[in-house]
């Protein structure tokens, strides 16, 4: 691949429905209000301009439906479901896949993976370098919220360390909670 800049959206899913004893964890679908509330996030993604070459999904239900709407929403043209992306999963070989000179699509620039806490957060932060005895707390990505990984040019054959974070979105910055506190709003 040739050397180029390449970047990661990494987006939780939204609001699902409550764990219960009477529904598999894989297939709790998101809420009305998770619906809601991810499709104006993602608008703001959008006006953002963070759209996508593709998005990579974690194939859970909740994840999936996620990803759907970041296509609906026109932050990506497709989706493709991950395994790695399931929770507990190792997503590292996909994106040695993804980032590496055999890629499945070379030339990409922007690629969305939608998943959960705390795998997000753990590879974003095993990713931009933090030691894997404090990734798990370093970051934290609330439901429906993204951040931004960047490498400067495509990585070599060592991921770990090698991104740097650009930014982290939260749905209260997503949404224009923290303008509306600002100007003394609620």
């Amino acid at each position: 691949m040739a050397s180029r800049k390449c970047e990661l959206l990494l987006v939780r899913h939204g609001i699902a429905e409550e764990r219960s004893e009477d529904l598999d964890d894989a297939q709790r679908s998101l809420t009305p209000e998770g619906r809601e509330r991810t499709s104006q996030q993602l608008e703001r993604l959008l006006e953002l301009d963070l759209a996508c070459d593709l998005v990579l999904s974690s194939p859970l239900v909740r994840a999936r439906q996620t990803a759907e709407l970041i296509v609906s929403a026109g932050l990506a043209p497709e989706l493709e479901l991950a395994a790695s992306l399931a929770p507990l999963a190792d997503p590292l070989p996909l994106l040695e896949r993804w980032l590496g000179p055999l890629s499945p699509r070379p030339g990409w620039k922007r690629l969305a993976l939608v998943g959960h806490e705390p795998d997000l957060s753990t590879l974003a932060a095993l990713l931009i370098g933090v030691p894997m005895a404090r990734a798990p707390k370093a970051i934290r990505l609330k439901k429906a919220g993204a951040l931004l990984l960047q490498w400067p040019a495509a990585p070599g054959a060592e991921l770990q360390g090698s991104a740097r974070l650009e930014m982290v979105l939260p749905p209260r910055v997503l949404l224009g909670r923290r303008q509306s506190r600002i100007q003394g709003g609620p």
